[in-house]
């Protein structure tokens, strides 16, 4: 939901399959999270699907939306 959520924006987003990409998966790990969805914008991090949440930390890193 949070990368359909991204795309709907138009908000460019870099996806990492814990599954698969053992680098993202320590990447996760290493933040302290074992659950996904995390999303990562700007300072803050996401954990679940949360559009209020997403909308004020792409508002918060000045990313603009369409």
């Amino acid at each position: 939901m949070v990368k359909v959520y991204l795309s709907r924006k138009g908000v460019a987003f870099t996806e990492y399959n814990v599954s698969t990409d053992r680098d993202g998966l320590k990447a996760l790990v290493d933040m302290g999270y074992r659950t996904t969805p995390v999303a990562v914008i700007g300072d803050e991090r996401i954990v679940g699907y949360s559009p209020s949440k997403i909308d004020a930390a792409l508002e918060a890193a000045g990313v603009s939306t369409t």
